[in-house]
């Protein structure tokens, strides 16, 4: 055993233990497209969004890229789609394709979508409504690509167009993701992944509702309008920074329990960590999945609920595996988040 490398293990959680209350001051609603730091997929959120290192295939697509280049069963190909019911009947899709390119390389395409629904207009004048309507939505589109650079050592990075829409106003930019994930030797192949998400540009809402005109001498006579646009503010996007940690504890034939734990820090909140679990019982063509995870431990009552717990169950038929996942997301005072997953590897 590695003494060496172990001390620094054991430093790095304690720097996330003991360090939280150096990041004092919140900086929450700070950010536009903060949909991004939504964890994707059911498997994820049910571990309590410590997934990092532990995500593959189309899943790492939203995680961390670099395990997309990770085989399930030699199975370097996968589909998944996850859909989030959320309060206020907020709708997630999400989809992931990976697709390898080479005996190496693999390529991914990760879609995002949260539909806010169609509401009223309403105003002081008309609280019950104008007979208007208006919709809103967010959207990111991402095209990446990961491989091994070394045995058991993977590398990915994605670029994405993150888009907002509320009624006719509009923003967009461009962000990055970049991930790296190694699978050690040590107790029983520990992984450690480091990634970096939504690096990228800024996001300020244009539309027909920033044109205006302007009288420079009212009630001189004539007319001297001039067109003018109001300039809005511009916002960051949630850049996100994660490490994490996932240990198979037990290891048998049938048989394997891992545990996860992560510390992120976002540009809009203080440091976080995460931790997750996951039981799997297996035989020669199915995988059933038990789990259980706890988010935003330094949050504490800043959020709604830390909770998470779900289940999966995958099997083979021939050269496919087919795999269902749910989640539930507890919350304190909104109704739980539910979620499902649908995936395919091949």
């Amino acid at each position: 055993m590695n003494y060496p490398f172990l001390r620094v293990l054991v430093f790095c959680f304690s720097f996330v233990v003991f360090s939280s209350d150096l990041f004092g001051q919140s900086k929450a609603g700070t950010t536009a497209a903060t949909f991004l730091t939504i964890g994707n997929g059911a498997r994820g959120s049910a571990l309590g969004h410590a997934n990092t290192s532990s995500a593959k295939g189309a899943d790492a697509l939203f995680w961390n890229i670099s395990g997309a280049a990770i085989s399930d069963n030699e199975r370097r190909g996968s589909v998944m789609f996850s859909n989030f019911q959320i309060f206020a009947d907020i709708d997630y899709n999400s989809l992931g394709v990976v697709l390898p390119i080479s005996e190496k390389g693999i390529i991914g395409l990760s879609v995002a979508n949260v539909d806010y629904g169609t509401m009223d207009v309403r105003t002081g004048f008309q609280p019950e409504g104008t007979g208007e309507q208006f919709s809103a939505s967010d959207l990111m589109v991402g095209i990446s690509y990961a491989q091994p650079l070394a045995d058991n050592f993977y590398m990915g990075a994605q670029v994405k167009w993150v888009g907002q829409r509320i009624w006719d106003m509009r923003a967009s930019t461009i962000a990055l993701d970049l991930g790296l994930t190694l699978i050690t030797d040590y107790l029983n192949g520990m992984k450690l992944s480091a990634s970096i998400q939504n690096f990228g540009g800024q996001m300020q809402l244009d539309g027909i509702n920033v044109q205006d005109t302007y009288e420079p001498e009212p009630g001189v006579g004539g007319n001297d309008r001039v067109f003018v646009r109001r300039e809005l503010d511009s916002w960051n996007i949630p850049l996100s920074f994660k490490f994490g940690v996932a240990v198979p504890v037990l290891k048998t034939d049938h048989y394997m329990l891992t545990v996860m734990g992560e510390s992120h820090q976002t540009n809009d909140q203080s440091l976080n960590g995460d931790f997750g679990s996951e039981f799997t019982y297996s035989t020669n063509s199915t995988n059933f999945h038990v789990r259980a995870g706890y988010k935003d431990l330094f949050l504490g009552d800043n959020v709604d609920g830390h909770i998470t717990y779900g289940a999966g169950l995958d099997v083979a038929f021939t050269s496919l595996r087919v795999g269902f996942d749910f989640a539930v997301a507890r919350q304190n005072y909104l109704q739980n988040v539910q979620m499902i997953d649908f995936r395919i590897y091949f």
